[in-house]
């Protein structure tokens, strides 16, 4: 089979052979609110088919990809019809990528999954499926505490010359941006969420900074605020997280969710990993 966990950054492949060999793969993101059937048509036949034709992988019988961005049917069908183009005789199931968090995560038990890497997102799960979610609304309108909104929180700051003086002048020397290089970039340039999360870097780096941690610490308790206390037992049931910006900024998202009296269990870079080993149990 092979398994895909999909961000608007990065997708993460699993393949895994008839007598249970896992090979890793990786190729760019695909988020079907921005990019084509062609252009992730196009992505799969010149980077995954080839990397899977080094380990001497066949077409696989079943194909399970979680993305972001599929939180429709006619989202999904652009995906499927993407990857049908490549395995035209596989059975292909495409899901949202927050089912795959919390099958990541929870498995088949009761809990709340968090999504917090170029995008947020979050849902209620009852072990088998998704009874509640409050709904993301991009990176213009939502994402609190992804990539993008710590980016856009960033370049807020800087261009409102609200960042401290040695801040600033760190920020001008490593991106040497000016005000009409971000517009461009967000209004006019494709995959906008993207380039704003590209800040996060420096933001991580950064991270001990009074300005920087408080920063941060509130674009989060916008997340919890916004979404997490919305759904009933948020205060008594686990909650779990997977993306790159919760796993990096660990330590400020507990103290965040502590306030709240949100308790997180398990956080996780990505969760490609969980679902490998749900899929596997359920095979």
């Amino acid at each position: 089979m092979l398994i895909a966990d999909s961000g608007s950054t990065k997708t993460a492949w699993r393949y895994i052979t008839s007598d249970k060999q896992i090979h890793q793969h990786l190729t760019q993101g695909f988020n079907p609110y921005f990019q084509t059937k062609e252009q992730i048509s196009q992505e799969i036949k010149n980077v995954l088919l080839p990397e899977l034709s080094k380990n001497n992988g066949s077409s696989p019988s079943q194909i399970f990809f979680y993305g972001a961005g599929c939180s429709s049917e006619e989202k999904c069908d652009i995906v499927k019809a993407a990857i049908r183009s490549s395995f035209p005789e596989s059975e292909i199931e495409v899901k949202h990528d927050l089912l795959g968090a919390a099958r990541a995560t929870c498995g088949h038990s009761q809990g709340i999954a968090g999504i917090l890497g170029t995008g947020s997102n979050s849902c209620l799960y009852d072990g088998e499926s998704i009874v509640d979610n409050v709904p993301s609304l991009g990176f213009i309108l939502g994402d609190e505490g992804s990539g993008a909104h710590l980016g856009k929180a960033l370049v807020r700051a800087y261009l409102y010359r609200e960042l401290p003086k040695e801040l600033s002048e760190k920020f001008e020397e490593r991106f040497r941006i000016s005000k009409d290089d971000v517009l461009e970039a967000i209004y006019k340039k494709p995959l906008p969420n993207r380039y704003l999360a590209t800040f996060s870097k420096f933001i991580f780096q950064n991270s001990m900074d009074p300005f920087i941690s408080k920063m941060v610490a509130g674009c989060f308790s916008e997340f919890f605020d916004h979404h997490i206390t919305k759904y009933p037992g948020y205060d008594v049931l686990p909650m779990h997280v997977v993306g790159s910006v919760g796993f990096y900024y660990s330590n400020i998202l507990r103290a965040v969710a502590t306030e709240k009296s949100v308790y997180i269990d398990r956080i996780l870079e990505a969760p490609i990993a969980g679902l490998t080993l749900y899929h596997l149990n359920e095979s």
